[in-house]
């Protein structure tokens, strides 16, 4: 039987469904001297781009206000004007170092929507190729990935 490694996901599935004492987009941008540890890639004036701990697939970035924003609707225009610049400019990030084929770009709003992470908006950017999607993903429910989430972070940070 061949093993699929990927330690990253542990806390993840050892404690599912655990209410976060914290929100992760907070303190992740708290120590700008722990970018690396804390898997931000770039910082802008009101929002930041992180990897997913957790990715559906290498490369899937979020982008999230430094503001504790729970509503889409109440996001000033320049958070959310600089949040689709940023959409852009990792794109372009991810053309240059994955060449993708395409790309899944959005936003889960409330947790009946999908949001993990529903009292602080992000938006997510994954690289797409045909064919990424394969039997683990559908029957076992899970995601292989090729590389682990520092070498993700090596390849994306100044990129953007």
């Amino acid at each position: 039987m061949e093993r699929l490694w990927s330690p990253w996901r542990h806390d993840y599935i050892a404690n599912p469904g655990q209410p976060q004492s914290a929100c992760i987009f907070c303190e992740a941008q708290k120590n700008p001297a722990a970018d690396s540890q804390n898997l931000i890639v770039h910082r802008g004036l009101h929002n930041f781009v992180i990897l997913n701990k957790y990715p559906y697939i290498s490369g899937h970035l979020m982008i999230a206000p430094y503001s504790h924003l729970g509503e889409l609707s109440s996001a000033p225009k320049d958070v959310t004007d600089e949040m689709m610049d940023l959409v852009k400019r990792s794109q372009n990030a991810l053309i240059d170092v994955y060449k993708p084929e395409g790309f899944n770009v959005g936003m889960n709003l409330g947790k009946v929507a999908g949001a993990g992470v529903a009292d602080h908006i992000h938006m997510h950017i994954l690289p797409r190729w045909g064919g990424d999607t394969n039997f683990m993903s559908t029957v076992g429910e899970t995601r292989v990935l090729p590389e682990d989430l520092f070498l993700t972070y090596q390849k994306l940070s100044g990129k953007i």
